[in-house]
């Protein structure tokens, strides 16, 4: 069974259900948590959660999930992929408008698979900002704009959306599975 160090910047209950769809095990961590508790807590990977706020204010939360990043598996929802963004090197912007609601199509840029999301945020990753080891994973088809990445050597991954609505669309719970196998296939 994989354990998730999942930290709760303002969690859903129902990304915590998915895990457990998944049978995988989790511990709750405060937003304050430091790098060495995560790296000591004999998890499998971590979880950044979504939560309200301005990323780049974050800047204790940044320097904890770089330090775990270079450790472990990584997974962001939302405010977490802002975050990882961040850490990896990168920057976020204040969008005009956000993207609310449960009806934003994106797009999966290596299969080109189109799904519905549920998104709730006001911050965007900055693409010229991303290092070169960086990719863009998933696009919204509205505006462009990214909705996931990946790190093309470390097992970090992250989405703008929310994967788990609870209500709304159901087409992203797949995500969660995609991240399971980047984790598995990390340890084994």
């Amino acid at each position: 069974m994989l354990r998730f160090a999942v930290v709760d910047f303002g969690i859903k209950r129902s990304i915590i259900a998915e895990l457990y769809k998944r049978n995988v095990a989790v511990t709750l961590f405060p937003p304050c948590v430091q790098a060495a508790e995560i790296l000591g807590s004999g998890c499998d990977a971590m979880l950044l959660s979504n939560g309200p706020g301005d990323p780049a204010q974050l800047t204790d939360a940044v320097a904890m999930a770089k330090e775990v990043m270079a450790l472990m598996p990584v997974f962001g929802i939302c405010l977490g992929h802002q975050l990882i963004t961040w850490a990896l090197g990168g920057r976020t912007q204040k969008m005009k408008y956000g993207h609310h609601g449960g009806n934003h199509p994106v797009i999966d840029l290596r299969t080109n698979a189109c799904f519905v999301t549920s998104q709730n945020h006001l911050y965007a990753s900055q693409e010229d900002s991303l290092p070169p080891v960086v990719a863009v994973w998933l696009r919204n088809a509205n505006d462009n704009s990214i909705e996931g990445l990946y790190h093309t050597t470390l097992p970090i991954r992250c989405v703008q959306f929310h994967p788990e609505a609870s209500p709304g669309p159901q087409d992203a719970t797949g995500i969660f599975d995609v991240f399971i196998q980047t984790v598995q296939e990390h340890k084994a």
